[in-house]
């Protein structure tokens, strides 16, 4: 009986300080108890749910920029890019139908999915390792099997080409599928704070290259 009790006043005082203590030492408890919750309750569910390590992405470069952002001119944008698709036969009427047709900016936060290669497709927009700091989200362009593996090559949509690590992705690098910008811009919430490690170019909002 007396453990009953001791359990039943243990919860009442925690409520009391996550919810109605405004005190600083209440405060301090209310933001332990969210980075407890995010990091070991919500990320490891959505990690399950998602079936990938990263389920929630946020945009740290300007590669996927489209000028005007949601507002975007698609047939400005196409008649300034066409050419580095056109190499790998991907028409305007082809792009037109693929996910994110409109790009995404720095600062949008981007739920991700666990993706099989062999599902995977021209168009989409993955996430994948390649030996940098933070992983790439960039556009498939052109899918390969060889050896008995898919090989994925893809492109920024703001770059003018692409990088020497994607142009040969394997399997195994493969962190998922990007499908949905649940938050745009919230995720500059956190990379302000990093802005001043970046070069004078990679600072601040986007533009069109």
């Amino acid at each position: 009986m007396e453990l009953k009790e001791g359990i039943k006043k243990f919860f009442g005082k925690s409520w009391f300080l996550l919810w109605k203590d405004d005190s600083f030492k209440g405060w301090i408890f209310s933001i332990l108890f969210l980075f407890i919750f995010i990091k070991f309750i919500f990320f490891p569910a959505l990690s399950l749910v998602t079936g990938t390590s990263l389920p929630l992405a946020i945009v740290e470069s300007c590669s996927m920029y489209h000028k005007g952002n949601i507002l975007s001119d698609y047939n400005e944008w196409w008649q300034n890019h066409n050419l580095k698709y056109s190499e790998f036969n991907i028409t305007k009427e082809q792009f037109e139908w693929f996910k994110f047709k409109d790009g995404f900016n720095k600062g949008d936060i981007l739920v991700i999915i666990g993706a099989k290669s062999e599902k995977l497709k021209v168009g989409d927009v993955i996430i994948f390792e390649a030996g940098k700091r933070n992983p790439i989200i960039h556009r498939i362009i052109n899918i390969e099997f060889y050896d008995g593996e898919y090989i994925f090559s893809t492109i920024g949509d703001n770059n003018n080409g692409q990088l020497e690590s994607e142009k040969y992705i394997k399997s195994s690098q493969l962190i998922g599928k990007a499908v949905f910008k649940p938050a745009p811009y919230l995720g500059w919430t956190k990379l302000i704070f990093f802005e001043y490690k970046k070069s004078a170019q990679e600072r601040g909002f986007c533009s069109e290259n």
